[in-house]
């Protein structure tokens, strides 16, 4: 099969001819029909992700068809051909935390793109399939599913069931790429009023569309705080670093009203994996620090409603779809921004 491969940190990733994946014990194959690409991707060819080794193959972001099940998988109702979709964490289903339901933070998680070859490929191999496969509602078309593995559900459980947020209530959203203008939608859907943050002018217009009542701009030396507080009377119920940076994460903690909540949903690596943050108005002002890491298999129903209902339309955030090929240019250039909108890759598989 056709892969996109990098053969070490930092180097150009190569498409080339590579083995196909063999179907996991429990697992399952899955014919790659879109792929998103993720900012998370370039973090782990930057080699900023433990999980990773070289040479390897990136992408976590994927829908497609099943084209093999193990027999336990069969026996519970899942056939090849069957549209799906996986979380990005895919949990063992047999641990503590997946016991109580918490499979994002799964002990034993593995994830493709990481802890084994990807979806920038014709094929990739999931584990315990039988808790991770989502079916894809038929008017959900590849290309918006494969956004929804990683980006969207971030954001959802980040807005939904982490931020917990309530209609009427302000929310400042503090980076507009994939993840973050998904959670501007979400949390515009839900009722919230979001102030929307970025640098970039396209990201900003793109996050009016989906729904932001507010946008700051960034960059020219803005005072991002004071113009979060000055939108919202006072600070924001809910704020949301989408990005992933000490500016954006810093600018989210201050931003916050008596009471608020931050929620850390983009990744802080390397450089900015350590944060100094300023206890005394944590306590005084009681407020709360979040993280949020993906979301269940078993949570994805909620949020397919919402789509199918047309509350949520994560198809307005698709952005450029790309051959496998020009894909590898489109990851390099996120060591200087991330693009505008979900960048999706469609590998192609040859018949």
């Amino acid at each position: 099969m056709r892969a996109m491969v990098y053969e070490r940190f930092r180097d150009r990733p190569v498409v080339r001819d590579v083995p196909e994946p063999a179907c996991p014990p429990g697992g399952a194959v899955i014919r790659v029909e879109a792929t998103g690409l993720c900012r998370s991707d370039w973090h782990g060819w930057m080699g900023h992700d433990d999980d990773v080794t070289v040479p390897h193959v990136p992408g976590h972001e994927l829908a497609g068809v099943l084209a093999e099940v193990a027999p336990d998988v069969a026996d519970q109702g899942w056939r090849p051909g069957g549209r799906v979709t996986v979380p990005f964490v895919c949990a063992c289903g047999d641990c503590e935390q997946c016991r109580a339901g918490d499979h994002q933070v799964c002990v034993r998680q593995t994830q493709p793109g990481f802890t084994h070859w990807g979806s920038f490929a014709e094929y990739v191999a999931i584990d315990h399939a039988a808790v991770n496969l989502v079916r894809l509602p038929d008017d959900v078309d590849a290309a918006t599913a494969a956004g929804l593995g990683c980006r969207f559900a971030t954001a959802y459980r980040a807005v939904v069931q982490q931020g917990r947020v309530a209609a009427g209530e302000w929310v400042a959203v503090h980076g507009c790429g994939g993840l973050g203008l998904s959670a501007v939608m979400i949390a515009a859907a839900h009722g919230a009023r979001v102030v929307a943050v970025d640098v970039a002018a396209p990201a900003l217009e793109l996050a009016r569309t989906a729904g932001a009542a507010v946008t700051v701009s960034a960059s020219g030396g803005t005072d991002v705080v004071a113009a979060v507080r000055d939108a919202t009377g006072g600070g924001a119920h809910l704020s949301l670093d989408a990005l992933g940076s000490t500016t954006t994460f810093q600018n989210s903690v201050r931003g916050l009203r008596r009471r608020g909540r931050h929620v850390q949903a983009g990744l802080l690596v390397a450089e900015h994996a350590g944060q100094a943050v300023g206890m005394g108005p944590v306590v005084a002002h009681e407020l709360e620090l979040l993280g949020s890491h993906g979301m269940a298999a078993h949570h994805y129903p909620a949020m397919l409603a919402e789509i199918a209902a047309g509350t949520l339309r994560p198809d307005l955030l698709l952005g450029r779809e790309l051959t496998l090929e020009e894909g590898v240019d489109a990851l390099l250039a996120m060591s200087d921004a991330s693009p505008t909108g979900v960048t999706i890759l469609r590998p192609a598989v040859v018949a």
